[in-house]
Formats: structure tokens, sequence, C-alpha cells
């Protein structure tokens, strides 16, 4: 039998609830650091309470920026079970239940409460060398950004009085990043390139019409970074699946989720644009959806989230990417 334990993490402390009754909701509450010396302690905690082995306890936290993943990855090292949820999920489920008041404490009851009654499914930590492609990808990505925004100002000052000092400061910068990310680009090429397994998944990736080496390194941090069950999960995952809006005899227009990461729904527009031209099935898709009365917006929809099927397709067969027959 589970012993759901609900834990509220923040930066500097943890709070544990463990649900000893659901009927009756008798509740069990505690609060520990959150450092090495807190977690020894929970687990310590957990053992003397629940009088259960740490195999049977079950443990649900929401995903908090970098706060939850230290803890995280401890109690899973040390044969807990673990669910990370979505703190849009679990939000809900304490509006569900009429939840006034919010404090840590009762947060870590609500999460308790979720696990008791939801049961969402167990967590389960990515590779290593995902995690560290991620990471890259990550810093990568804001680097982009700076440079964005480096490259506006340049743009603003080149317009503006006075800005004789200023125009050499902006374009230092933007030199700076730039060499930055060259670095940071052979960084992630060299550690997908030592890791077999990644070097051949991107090749296979690439062999795709419209996804280019961006594009590739972003789909295989994503499908190798967890357990989709098929094609389907991982789109929802990333919002692009269809969400419909329909009440009574009004019927809205259907739009994509948009539930997930919106820098790589941002990618995948884009590699749908061009695979519209290049890509054949993407091709067929468009003009299908066009000529049934789609838009061209629910067809570039469409084909993001055929690329998505396409991505997982060829990684999963192991085959490079075929034309489906017309």
């Amino acid at each position: 039998m589970n012993c759901n334990i609900g834990i509220d993490i923040s930066k500097a402390k943890i709070d544990v609830a463990w649900l000893r009754d659901a009927a009756t909701l008798k509740v069990k509450t505690k609060v520990f650091a959150n450092n090495r010396d807190g977690f020894t302690a929970l687990l310590d905690w957990l053992k003397s309470q629940t009088d259960q082995p740490l195999e049977n306890c079950f443990c649900i936290m929401e995903a908090t920026g970098i706060y939850h993943e230290p803890l995280a990855f401890w109690l899973h090292d040390h044969g807990v079970k673990v669910t990370v949820a979505n703190p849009a999920h679990v939000k809900n489920f304490a509006k569900g239940l009429g939840t006034i008041h919010k404090t840590d404490k009762k947060d870590s009851v609500i999460l308790a409460r979720y696990g008791d009654m939801v049961k969402p499914a167990p967590w389960q930590p990515e590779p290593q060398n995902i995690r560290e492609l991620k990471a890259l990808l990550a810093r990568a990505e804001a680097l982009n950004e700076d440079l964005q925004r480096e490259e506006n100002r340049l743009e603003k000052a080149e317009f503006s009085t006075g800005s004789d000092h200023i125009i050499p400061s902006i374009q230092g910068m933007i030199e700076h990043i730039k060499m930055e990310l060259d670095k940071l680009n052979h960084k992630i090429d060299d550690h997908i390139d030592k890791d077999d397994k990644l070097k051949a998944d991107q090749e296979l990736l690439l062999s795709i019409p419209a996804i280019g080496k961006v594009t590739s390194r972003l789909m295989l941090a994503v499908i190798r970074s967890r357990a989709f069950n098929n094609a389907g999960e991982c789109a929802a995952f990333l919002g692009v699946i269809p969400q419909l809006q329909e009440s009574g005899i009004c019927r809205g227009r259907t739009t994509l989720s948009k539930k997930g990461n919106p820098m790589i729904r941002a990618k995948l527009y884009m590699a749908a644009v061009v695979a519209g031209q290049y890509n054949p099935c993407i091709i067929k898709q468009r003009e299908r959806l066009l000529n049934n009365g789609k838009t061209k917006m629910q067809a570039l929809g469409a084909a993001m989230r055929k690329l998505v099927h396409i991505c997982f397709g060829v990684l999963k067969t192991q085959t490079q990417y075929k034309p489906q027959a017309a």
C-alpha cells in the first residue's frame, strides 16, 4: 500500500505532508531544510512515521523551476516513487476541492490528496546525456535572445543622437555574444558526436526534409527525454495537438493547445513553413486540408503536428525518412 506524501518545495525549505487517512483527511506534517541534511532527515522521518519501506512511499511534488530537482533525484536514488506534477494541474485540482487558503503547509496537503485521488504516473529521471544536452540548448537559446536584444538596441542607437559612445559598447557586446554562441554550438556538436546513440539519432532526424540542425537538436532532446508511448503523446507534450471549442450549437475554430515549450513550437512553426515547400508528406497534407476548407494557419498547425509524428517515427523505427506512398 502506497503512502501518499505531498512535498511543497521552496528555495530554503520543504514542507511535507503525509496523508495518514484519506477518508478522514488525517495528515502528519513536517518542515525540512532544502539541502542534503534536510533530505536525509526527510528519509528518516518517512521511515519512522509511516512504518513502511521507502518503496511504498509515493512523494508528489510540483515542478518548481530547478528547486525540486535535487530532492527528486535524491528520493528516486533511494528507492522512493516520485511524481513531478504539472503546477497548472495541481492548481486546478485545488480549485476543484474548493480550497481558499494558500500556504506552504496547505499546498503540501493538497499535493498528498492529488496523489491519492489522481494517482499520477511515477516520474523517471532523464538520462544524463539528455540532461546535459538540454542544459546546453537552454544556454544557447538564452544567448540567442540576448543577441536579439542587443541588435535591437544597436538599431535604436543608430537612429538616436548622442550615441557615439553607446554604439561601440553595443557592438562589442554583440561580438562577445556571437563568440560565446559559436563556442557553445561547438560544444553541443561535440556532445552529440561523442555519443554514438545521439549521433545516430540526429542523422535520422536530418534525413527529414525541413528538419535542420537546430530543430533536430531540440527534437532529439524532447523525444529522448522521456518514455512516450506514441507520437500522439509527444505531440500533446509539445502543445501541437488540436484543441476543440464546442458548446451547445456553438462551434469554435480549432486551435493548437499550446501546452508546452513555446520556443520549441516556434522552431517547429518555421520548420513547417519550409516543409510546406520541400517535404512530400507535408505538401500533400497541406493541399488536402486547404481543399477541405481549412485555413492556412490550421494547415500549418497540422504540419507542425505531422513533423513531430515523423520525427518520433524515424527514431522509434531507427530508419531514415521515406515519403509515404501517394
